[in-house]
């Protein structure tokens, strides 16, 4: 159904003329934020079993040491951004689509029959960093920073997963579908009940993996304050957390910590925009 996002371009377009980009966008429907409370919770990973292949060990030392940070209330985004939000904002801009994302949607469309209203809530992917970052100050909001997005994830016990501490299935997470061909197997944004974080979001493992806020750094939790940490004031790298369609169980762990060039394009990786407290 479209909704007031997309009606601005409703009358330059009838459905005998318009194009596939426009047609995903148009469809585009805004998700509701929610809201994480101030607080304390536990980043990062203490050791806790001596098990070689256990979720419960670091996937690698950047996780560690394991703090107790306090954060103040923000808001987040309760899905992540959908492929026909990031296409409408894009039109909005008067910016031109990615060359992957525009051979994305044409093979699925045309190879695979999907339609519209499908891939509208398919996750934006091939964004960069810096688009990520423009998107949501277009909306007042602003990614969420590293410890945001860990809290966001695990709640403030230390969630091993977003559910829980059982290991990951289909029913609770999209993941572990890689191949050669690159064709993203995702799930629709707002999906994804069973694998809700402890404050209600969707995906937060699996899906996309998702560029937040911060620099990459690798020695970063020993040195970070206690409160409000916003990442090195540089680097080389961004922070992505979370997992993809394509990750293995492990990478969908709440600690788990990953990075890529800001200006990199990966059929992996979204986002999700946050906003602080009013």
């Amino acid at each position: 159904m479209a909704t007031l996002m997309g009606a601005a371009f409703l009358h330059t377009a009838t459905a005998a003329t318009i194009d596939p980009v426009e047609a995903i966008a148009i469809l585009a429907s805004n998700a509701p934020m929610l809201t994480v409370a101030e607080g304390p919770f536990l980043m990062g990973t203490a050791r806790a079993s001596h098990e070689p292949f256990s979720f419960d060990l670091q996937y690698d030392d950047t996780e560690q040491p394991q703090r107790r940070v306090w954060l103040n209330q923000f808001e987040i985004d309760r899905d992540e951004v959908s492929l026909g939000e990031y296409l409408l904002w894009l039109r909005q801009q008067q910016r031109h689509p990615p060359e992957e994302v525009k051979k994305l949607i044409d093979h699925v469309m045309t190879i695979h029959a999907m339609e519209p209203e499908t891939l509208t809530r398919w996750p934006a992917l091939y964004v960069t960093w810096p688009e990520a970052s423009d998107y949501c100050r277009a909306r007042d909001k602003r990614l969420p920073t590293e410890a945001e997005w860990e809290k966001a994830a695990r709640g403030d016990s230390g969630k091993l997963f977003p559910w829980g501490q059982k290991p990951p299935t289909s029913a609770l997470a999209m993941f572990g579908h890689y191949h050669v061909h690159e064709i993203p197997i995702v799930a629709s944004v707002d999906s994804g009940e069973e694998g809700r974080s402890p404050y209600g979001l969707h995906h937060m493992a699996g899906n996309a993996a998702e560029w937040v806020e911060d620099w990459f750094g690798i020695d970063y939790y020993a040195t970070m304050p206690d409160r409000n940490p916003h990442g090195p004031a540089n680097g080389r790298y961004k922070v992505v957390r979370g997992g993809s369609w394509k990750s293995t169980p492990t990478l969908l762990r709440t600690a788990t910590r990953g990075g890529a060039s800001p200006n990199q394009r990966a059929s992996t990786i979204g986002f999700r925009c946050a906003r602080s407290a009013q």
